[in-house]
């Protein structure tokens, strides 16, 4: 598990994009190729330094490999043995699962948590696109709402990025039934990346969790969550209003602020828990956090999972 603990508003760190500035690019496509591209650029001097971020469509010959695989005409310009890889074992399958309920839709500091999350799941898809990866997308709020299942092919990126330029429009947000009906629909293994800021009820949250590493799948959880709703640092008292209920509540901030931390302590222990006891990997974000800090996590993730393929692979 990784938790990342948000700090307040602070200057993004060198060499990242300020996500305020990416916000006010309108394409969802170009934010993304941004934050890829820079994160790129910067990887050499990144604590991040090692990672391999180049992938091909070969691998070097070992003993034991099917000599029929072999690439002829590659050994006859390179002199040396290279095996085809297969799609299974060369490509990863990605689902990218979105929250797009309404309380997506608060935002503190020019822009919303669905302006971020859909910018975060955009640069995924374009970074796992560009490594020739089967990406998916699905939205949800109280269930599936939106599902383009996970492929690599000629504009599929185009499809995921005009699904992505939806703002959240959903209900209210349920975890449970969402993940059971992903859950009903992945048959292979990969990747699921779960995006959300993750205000509902948690009590079926590790059942529902846990019935999708059961199915083979690598889960990443993404907690997207603002500033304000970390901090509470709200100053006079003002008519507060539920995104998702509509219910509206004049409150004094500074008389409720140290009973609302401590709740909200409690609920983001109890996810963390939750992932820690299921070996998820878990990072939390605040909206005012250069996207690019997220991309080590997707690497890391991509990287494991298509080792346990090659695993089954031998072993066939």
């Amino acid at each position: 598990m990784n938790s990342s603990a948000p700090a307040k508003s602070s200057q993004p760190a060198e060499g990242y994009i300020d996500p305020a500035t990416l916000m006010q690019l309108k394409s969802l496509e170009l934010r993304a190729k941004h934050v890829v591209q820079g994160f790129m650029t910067g990887l050499n001097r990144s604590p991040y330094h090692g990672f391999s971020v180049e992938f091909t469509e070969y691998r070097q010959y070992t003993q034991g490999d099917d000599l029929r695989h072999l690439d002829w005409k590659l050994f006859a310009r390179t002199d040396r043995y290279y095996i085809k890889r297969f799609e299974d074992e060369t490509n990863l399958r990605c689902l990218l699962l979105l929250d797009a309920s309404k309380s997506m839709n608060f935002g503190s500091i020019g822009y919303t948590k669905s302006d971020y999350a859909r910018t975060l799941a955009a640069t995924f898809a374009y970074f796992l696109s560009n490594q020739r990866d089967a990406v998916g997308l699905a939205t949800f709020s109280a269930e599936i709402e939106d599902f383009i299942p996970p492929r690599f092919r000629s504009g599929h990126l185009r499809r995921l990025m005009v699904s992505l330029e939806r703002n959240a429009e959903g209900s209210t947000t349920h975890l449970a039934k969402p993940l059971e009906q992903i859950a009903e629909r992945l048959n292979k293994r990969g990747m699921l990346v779960l995006i959300s800021d993750l205000l509902a009820p948690l009590e079926t949250l590790e059942l529902s969790l846990g019935s999708l590493t059961v199915r083979g799948q690598d889960v990443v959880v993404f907690h997207v969550l603002d500033p304000e709703e970390l901090q509470f640092q709200f100053g006079a008292p003002e008519l507060f209003v539920d995104l998702e209920t509509d219910r509206r509540l004049y409150v004094d901030p500074a008389a409720i602020r140290k009973e609302y931390l401590s709740r909200f302590g409690e609920h983001l222990k109890s996810i963390e828990g939750i992932c820690a006891r299921l070996g998820l990997v878990y990072h939390r974000m605040s909206t005012d956090t250069p996207l690019e800090t997220a991309l080590p996590e997707i690497i890391r993730v991509r990287m494991q999972t298509r080792g346990n393929s090659r695993t089954r692979i031998a072993r066939r």
